[in-house]
């Protein structure tokens, strides 16, 4: 075999090798396009997470009111926080306690205040999640090296974009003059297909890739405690800010609603969507929720007994690293704006795995036409080899 004959088979191979790298970033692709839904797509499947109204103009429950609702049913149930999913058409979250000391997560009706059944510990929103994540592989100490791999994507995806971009001449044309050509054979329709979806989601690619690449910066951070936070910490009550009772129960603590009110004079233009309770005695009291930035969630700590904010998280009070870096995850996942922003995300997620999975089939159609031409090549060499030799010897046996 000469020089040049093994230079490209050593390249069909090294070819050859590269295909479960593409089957691992098309995986990586569908099972992040699925996360995006999986809380939905649970709440298809369980119907304990779904808001039933009683009627079409029965209003939502305050907080004291689904309090109320929870205490009435299980008089010894103790809550520890309550969550309003962005969409109305979901379930609150309640985590609970019971005096046997199990924890869980219980979906309640806010129209109603019943409580229609448990949260799973793993179900299939955190099975998408973590396959996407960090390939399921456990935490340990520190970030996993699942997450590293996963995350890792995101640089050659960036370079990618960049390359095709370059590659593609005046790529800008795509928007003006889209072109599918399905008459012309599969290898015509999935490079137009790919070089098509690639230009139609060039901003997708660059916020998925960006994003990805942040959290593998912040893993690594993370593993070599490095920390890029300005959040202050929040030291407990002391003795004398506790009140005492005059009996044996607990002090008496401000509503809910009360808190909320408190929260929402505070902080201008909070929605709250989560309130935690105290854990103990000396334990203030966390509401929070969105404001009129909808990436990044802006809280108020107050005293449980007399409502006064012992501390507040607000948008501003972010650096401005911060302010990019808390933005990275609802912009990966597309939660921040409801139904339409993750069908939105839902969609370009499923364009961009097409897109992997068109150039998958180029790739593989291109390499495996270049290996059968090469084995050709071989087999003809090979036959004509004895025939030349048997030639070459001929004038010297007539010598003889």
């Amino acid at each position: 075999m000469s020089k040049k004959s093994r230079s490209k088979l050593w390249f069909l191979v090294h070819s050859w090798l590269a295909l479960p790298i593409w089957f691992f970033v098309l995986i990586v692709c569908v099972t992040g396009t699925l996360a995006v839904v999986s809380q939905e797509i649970v709440w298809l499947a369980n119907p304990q997470m779904r808001a039933s109204a009683p009627s079409d103009d029965a209003p939502l429950l305050s907080y004291d009111q689904v309090i109320a609702a929870i205490k009435k049913a299980e008089p010894q149930t103790l809550v520890e926080s309550i969550s309003r999913p962005d969409e109305s058409h979901f379930a609150l979250d309640v985590e609970v306690s019971y005096p046997d000391g199990r924890s869980q997560t219980v979906y309640v009706n806010p129209y109603t205040g019943v409580i229609q059944g448990s949260a799973p510990q793993f179900n299939f929103k955190a099975f998408t999640r973590a396959l996407h994540g960090w390939w399921l592989v456990p935490f340990t100490n520190g970030y996993s090296w699942g997450w590293y791999l996963v995350s890792f994507l995101g640089l050659p995806m960036l370079v990618s974009l960049i390359t095709g971009l370059v590659v593609y001449k005046r790529f800008w044309r795509g928007f003006l003059r889209p072109t599918l050509r399905f008459n012309h054979g599969a290898r015509i329709f999935w490079g137009d297909f790919h070089r098509l979806s690639g230009i139609w989601s060039i901003w997708f690619i660059a916020v998925i890739s960006i994003t990805g690449t942040w959290f593998l910066i912040q893993a690594f951070l993370f593993d070599n405690q490095v920390s890029i936070s300005t959040e202050p910490i929040i030291p407990a009550m002391a003795r004398e800010s506790v009140p005492l009772s005059v009996d044996a129960t607990s002090p008496p603590r401000i509503s809910l609603d009360r808190a909320v009110s408190i929260a929402e004079q505070k902080i201008p233009g909070l929605e709250v969507s989560f309130i935690s309770l105290p854990g103990n005695a000396y334990s203030h009291m966390s509401v929070g929720g969105r404001g009129w930035y909808p990436l990044m969630f802006q809280t108020a700590t107050l005293n449980p007994y007399n409502g006064d904010m012992a501390a507040s998280r607000l948008i501003s009070d972010r650096s401005s690293l911060e302010f990019i870096t808390e933005s990275m995850r609802p912009l990966h996942t597309g939660d921040f704006g409801g139904l339409w922003i993750k069908l939105i995300w839902f969609f370009f997620g499923l364009l961009l795995s097409m897109m992997v999975l068109s150039g998958l089939l180029i790739w593989t159609k291109r390499t495996a036409l270049a290996t059968a031409n090469a084995l050709k090549r071989e087999s003809k060499k090979a036959r004509s080899t004895p025939a030349k030799t048997a030639i070459a010897r001929e004038p010297s046996e007539a010598s003889l």
